[in-house]
């Protein structure tokens, strides 16, 4: 007994070097981050882009993509009985004009009062052509459901939906049931209360095992100090887009508290940077902003310490600066965000130069 004890303490220490030195390599280097930050900043607001044709209603969640030599956003569109997910068209990524409705609400279904839809499968390269790749030869699009009405009401979980052009106005097609749910068997305790906003890449290179990886913000069982539940930004993997399932026992961005969440995943040379939002993670600071983490692997990131890369600081975003999609396009930086202030919820825009007093 006491050899085999003695083995096992062995081969526990060994264990625990190993994975110590793995995490070790995992990290990614100040020196890194640094350039990760001096690359995304966009220090010049440049000013709310969209707003509700209703002012009594809020816009959210921007996401860009980019076909047939134009830019598209689609975005969501909150009126007191839940979220419907909306497409707006630019010729130049600053004048926005809406195209129309693309997911509604209907009279029954898990998702009835609730589709935030998000567009996969978008080029994650930076700089890169941010079209939209097909799969199946469909285009697919990601969205928080729900059948329960209000703001984020009930127990929310992700759909999936499908198109053969995003570029049209019309109803999506969906899958009949949530492809992940807080009351999946598998549920963790860091997501079986509620799921919110998805985020698929498509990584060609398999890196996790499989070619399609989901980033959602989620809260489950965990809570802080104070009984509160917390969102962590947590992973899911496909091969087929349809069946999903999670990666990591435990969250790969979390503070125990607050919130982190909306993911937008990029690559910039070999490394791949998560830009997400913030939210109550220190007592007495007030206000949402935007961050970044750093992975080599999509598994293991490293969150940059250094200042926020938007955050409050306008009458329009006083409130409220955050859920990132940023972009960088012929040399500027773009990055669109929800601003909540003195206009309501909108969507803005800050860039790495100053387009508003150079036009």
């Amino acid at each position: 007994m006491k050899r085999i004890s003695s083995g096992s303490h062995v081969f526990l220490a060994i264990t625990t070097i190993f994975l110590s030195y793995q995490n070790a390599l995992a990290q990614v280097s100040q020196k890194e981050m640094q350039y990760v930050y001096n690359e995304a900043r966009t220090p010049y607001k440049y000013g709310i882009v969209l707003t509700a044709a209703d002012s009594t209603k809020m816009v959210d969640s921007p996401t860009i993509f980019r076909a047939k030599g134009k830019w598209y956003m689609t975005y969501i569109v909150f009126d007191g009985h839940g979220y419907e997910t909306w497409v707006a068209i630019s010729d130049d990524l600053l004048e926005w004009k809406t195209l129309g409705k693309i997911m509604s609400f209907t009279g029954n279904g898990w998702d009835a009062s609730q589709k935030a839809g998000y567009p996969s499968l978008v080029d994650i390269h930076w700089g890169g052509s941010y079209r939209m790749m097909p799969y199946d030869k469909q285009y697919w699009v990601s969205y928080l459901g729900g059948a329960d009405k209000g703001y984020e009401a009930g127990r929310l979980g992700v759909g999936m939906a499908y198109t053969d052009d995003l570029t049209k106005v019309h109803e999506l097609k969906r899958l009949e049931q949530p492809v992940l749910s807080p009351n999946d068997s598998a549920a963790m305790h860091y997501d079986n209360k509620t799921i919110f906003k998805s985020s698929v890449i498509y990584d060609r290179d398999k890196i996790t095992g499989h070619p399609f990886v989901m980033f959602y913000n989620g809260a489950g069982d965990s809570s802080d100090a104070n009984g509160h539940h917390f969102e962590s930004i947590s992973l899911a993997v496909s091969d087929d887009m349809v069946h999903w399932k999670r990666n990591k026992s435990a969250p790969l961005i979390t503070r125990g508290r607050g919130i982190c969440g909306d993911a937008q995943v990029v690559k910039m040379k070999n490394l791949f940077v998560m830009f997400y939002f913030g939210y109550n993670w220190k007592d007495g600071v007030s206000g949402a902003f935007d961050r970044f983490a750093c992975s080599y692997d999509l598994v293991h990131w490293t969150e940059w310490n250094g200042d926020n890369l938007i955050e409050p600081s306008l009458e329009y975003d006083r409130q409220y600066a955050h859920k990132p999609w940023i972009i960088k396009w012929k040399g500027v930086v773009y990055h669109f965000y929800n601003a909540v202030g003195d206009k309501g919820r909108v969507i803005a825009l800050a860039t790495s130069k100053d387009l508003k007093n150079s036009k």
